[in-house]
């Protein structure tokens, strides 16, 4: 890793991920257990907070992985733009 914002791709996309199936795992146990069914609205609100918060990370780690993208592509072609070739 290079750079640190290869760093934060990896960081973001991981919680992103985490955050991601957390929410569609407590869509699932909410479906599946029917102990109570008066709290509906924080088994509702658990999963759009999780899935908003992961595809926020997601989006985040995405610009990141763009922003070491075009760093490596400027530091590859700077390097070779300074060289002079022999005659």
């Amino acid at each position: 890793m290079s750079n640190k914002h290869e760093r934060k791709f990896l960081i973001n996309m991981l919680v992103g991920l985490v955050f991601t199936s957390g929410g569609i795992a407590s869509i699932i146990y909410s479906t599946f257990t029917k102990e109570n069914e008066h709290d509906w609205i924080f088994w509702a609100a658990i999963p759009i907070v999780a899935i908003n918060a992961g595809l926020l990370f997601m989006g985040s780690s995405v610009v990141h992985k763009v922003k070491s993208d075009l760093i490596r592509r400027q530091k590859q072609k700077g390097g070779k733009s300074d060289r002079i070739d022999p005659i």
